[in-house]
């Protein structure tokens, strides 16, 4: 079966089962390694994307419900070398270590962002529940976070 996507405001076909995760898609398919492969059961958030402008985890979502629809990776973010607000207070505010979690994290803190550009301290912690970071601790995303939206943190 094929299925039409728009992968970070392009138009792909891909190929294969409707069940293929769209992990395997992004990274196999179409070289777009920023999504992570980490727990492979939805828990980390390693490889979480947008699809729609909804954080979800694409190592559990099946590329046919992707189908005509949205999907927005890491890659997608900066503008050619030219990074985003949030991009650079998270490598401003130290919340970046080994990079395992960190596409998953901004594609997270992204969409909390576009909903809320104000967040509150509770909100970005509340965004984050669902990334898994063993390296930085959630202080500076938090701060970092907030310092994009600038409602508080360090400024950046």
């Amino acid at each position: 079966m094929t299925y039409s996507l728009i992968v970070n405001d392009r138009a792909v076909e891909v190929g294969g089962p409707g069940l293929r995760p769209v992990l395997d898609v992004l990274r196999e398919d179409l070289g777009l390694l920023g999504a992570k492969p980490g727990c492979g059961e939805g828990r980390c958030g390693a490889c979480t994307v947008l699809i729609d402008d909804e954080p979800v985890v694409a190592c559990l979502y099946p590329v046919a419900h992707a189908a005509g629809k949205r999907v927005q990776t890491v890659e997608g973010l900066a503008d050619g070398e030219r990074l985003t607000a949030l991009q650079d207070s998270l490598l401003t505010h130290g919340a970046v270590q080994c990079g395992a979690c960190t596409p998953g994290m901004l594609i997270s803190l992204t969409a909390l962002l576009e909903r809320d550009p104000a967040p509150t301290d509770h909100a970005v912690r509340e965004a984050l529940a669902g990334n898994i970071c063993r390296c930085t601790g959630y202080t500076q995303l938090v701060e970092a976070a907030l310092a994009a939206a600038g409602t508080g943190g360090d400024a950046a």
